[in-house]
């Protein structure tokens, strides 16, 4: 294998070890100073945390879905979550390490999950939500194929298991993908 040619991805279900890396990976993507290196950042919308222990536990444990540990030469280097509901798929708590976003990683990623909820599940969509003022995630999202529908959820303003709003105007917009 030349310098040039990184490792091939490799792709497994979380397990409970996995739990303490996994909260500082998304962390790192979305929270704080760190997660600045990456553009995937909601340091400028929100502060306090992003996930915790209980948080990753539960999408482990969760028997309609998996959090796929992403992983290159033995190291994690991403993960995402899936969860079949009914016919179509929820795809969230992706992150990315922040100094390995912007290399195409996050592309493949997204078409193994969704190459995943298709075989596995039948899924005939893929489904996700974004905080509606990140322009630039959804314009990532956009590229791939997923539809902006306009369906807005509140966000759970006052829980800080999401972290603390640092703008009074968020919400979560729903986009779809055909599988």
């Amino acid at each position: 294998m030349s310098a040039a040619q990184p490792a091939a991805l490799s792709f497994r279900a979380a397990v409970e070890a996995d739990v303490p890396e996994l909260v500082v990976l998304v962390e790192s993507a979305y929270r704080g100073d760190a997660s600045r290196a990456g553009w995937t950042t909601e340091a400028d919308y929100l502060g306090g945390q992003r996930t915790d222990p209980d948080g990753v536990r539960a999408v482990i444990t969760n028997e309609d879905g998996v959090l796929l540990v992403v992983e290159r030469a033995g190291a994690i280097v991403a993960c995402c979550q899936l969860e079949h509901r009914g016919d179509y798929a929820y795809f969230g708590m992706f992150a990315v390490r922040p100094g390995l976003q912007g290399s195409g990683l996050g592309k493949e990623i997204l078409a193994e999950a969704e190459r995943r909820a298709r075989e596995t599940w039948g899924a005939k969509e893929m489904r996700m939500t974004v905080i509606n003022v990140r322009d630039e995630l959804i314009a990532y999202y956009v590229r791939r194929g997923y539809a902006r529908t306009g369906e807005l959820s509140p966000f759970p303003y006052g829980d800080a298991r999401f972290g603390e709003p640092r703008r009074d105007d968020l919400a979560f917009e729903l986009l779809v993908k055909s599988l």
